[in-house]
């Protein structure tokens, strides 16, 4: 489904992937569907100080395991401080972000490439208030509170 400049609430995607030919996958198949790629990194400490400028990011794709000492799910928590949502795109998803109502989901890797857009559509209903619609292969959704 495709959504008009008015009603897509998700058209900026940061990346954050530690492994080098996965984060240009991702970034390539993102930009192809449309979307803005504002960065593509591999450390909280980099994630943080582009989520930190406002309005520069709706929706950061994060793997748990990060390059440096802080996880993907120390960036989940801070990011959705902020009111950013987030999405997983791990090997094996977290329990911790189920419970804690960090993210809105996970995508299993590994995943095709339609699948991570397909993730993101339904990302992009969940935060527009609609039904998730039919999941792809490998998506999780976490309950929200």
């Amino acid at each position: 489904m495709f959504f008009s400049k008015d009603t897509q609430r998700i058209r900026r995607i940061l990346i954050v992937e530690d492994e080098p030919l996965l984060a240009f996958d991702e970034e390539h198949t993102l930009q192809t569907a449309g979307y803005e790629v504002v960065a593509t990194v591999d450390r909280f400490r980099e994630a943080t100080a582009i989520i930190l400028q406002q309005g520069a990011v709706d929706l950061v794709v994060t793997d748990v395991r990060l390059a440096g000492v802080r996880s993907g799910l120390e960036l989940a928590r801070h990011a959705r401080e902020l009111g950013i949502a987030v999405l997983f795109a791990t090997a094996q998803c977290p329990e911790e972000a189920m419970e804690q109502d960090i993210a809105l989901g996970c995508l299993t890797k590994p995943f095709q490439p339609r699948d991570l857009v397909r993730a993101i559509n339904v990302c992009e209903r969940l935060i527009g208030g609609r039904a998730p619609g039919r999941l792809p292969p490998g998506l999780t959704l976490f309950q929200r509170a």
